[in-house]
């Protein structure tokens, strides 16, 4: 595989980051996740931390160098995670859950795979225009579908930040899944929280990455994104990738080429409960090291014997 990636996550207005953004790949595969936390006191964070490592977790033991089933990956490690959240409310007495949506794409064989559950989005962009995206599990999109309100009304309504489907809840996530969709040299996937697609229509966000140079457009739609947020902004993440086929010409600027890889070897990037230098907090590095010691207590209840 030959592809460019970049991902970012920014705090925003907001006291605390709970977004979580991270990538894996394999030789033969590619993972990316986007995932907003909801809950106070660090456990909106946590939600989402326990999702993303869930899925990294499982494509470092499964992508050998590919997975077998990228469809049923995504479902079965989606609901693992769904179960940890639940577990770890449990063993702390909350209560009430912390939550977190969640967008994951597989990308395996030059196809693509996705599932989402929440508001976080999916755009799948060719040739400079929109031809896939998410629909988000929220009254607001359900009534913007049925033509029941405006655009205008949309980006206004009172419940617009109200969602009927996560992880963490009282019930298991509604999730939806995509088609398998092939890519095409130079598609763009991009993954994203409310926090980013609600401060740019549609045409901004294609036209921000339209620049052949994925880093320095990434960056700049960020910084753009926060202006707009301003101090009473979101938290806002996003991984975005330009595909470049299988084994493109190694003369590109930019870019991840998995031609040399070994059939075990994966590598990650992701960000790690309370260890990134952008964001502030105000837990004690006693206090982190034991979020980060429950979080891995949680999701290796779920982890399969080697």
């Amino acid at each position: 595989m030959r592809f460019t990636i970049y991902q970012e996550s920014r705090q925003g207005g907001r006291k605390n980051n709970e977004d979580r953004v991270a990538h894996c790949y394999s030789r033969e595969a590619l993972l990316m996740i986007v995932a907003d936390g909801m809950g106070g006191h660090h456990y909106g964070e946590v939600a989402a931390q326990i999702a993303v490592q869930t899925l990294i977790h499982a494509f470092q033991r499964e992508a050998r160098p590919a997975l077998a089933d990228p469809f049923s990956f995504l479902q079965q490690n989606i609901d693992t995670a769904h179960c940890a959240i639940l577990d770890y409310t449990r063993q702390h007495k909350l209560n009430d859950s912390p939550r977190t949506t969640l967008v994951a794409c597989v990308v395996q064989n030059n196809l693509a795979y996705w599932a989402h559950a929440g508001d976080s989005r999916l755009y799948l962009v060719r040739r400079g225009r929109v031809i896939r995206q998410t629909r988000d599990h929220s009254k607001v999109r359900y009534l913007l579908d049925e033509g029941l309100i405006s655009l205008a009304q949309a980006k206004q309504h009172p419940e617009r930040n109200k969602i009927y489907s996560c992880l963490g809840g009282p019930l298991m996530p509604e999730v939806a899944y995509s088609r398998k969709t092939p890519l095409e040299i130079d598609d763009l996937l991009i993954l994203c929280t409310d926090g980013l697609w609600s401060q740019a229509p549609d045409n901004v966000l294609v036209q921000a990455f339209a620049s052949p140079h994925l880093t320095e457009a990434g960056r700049s739609f960020m910084r753009y994104a926060e202006r707009q947020g301003g101090v009473s902004g979101d938290n806002l993440s996003l991984a975005v990738v330009r595909w470049e086929e299988d084994y493109a010409p190694p003369e590109m600027l930019e870019g991840v080429s998995t031609r040399y890889m070994g059939t075990a070897e994966v590598a990650s990037t992701l960000t790690d409960f309370g260890r990134d230098p952008q964001y502030t907090s105000d837990l004690s590095d006693e206090e982190i090291e034991a979020a980060i010691a429950e979080i891995h207590a949680a999701i290796e209840k779920y982890t399969p014997p080697k």
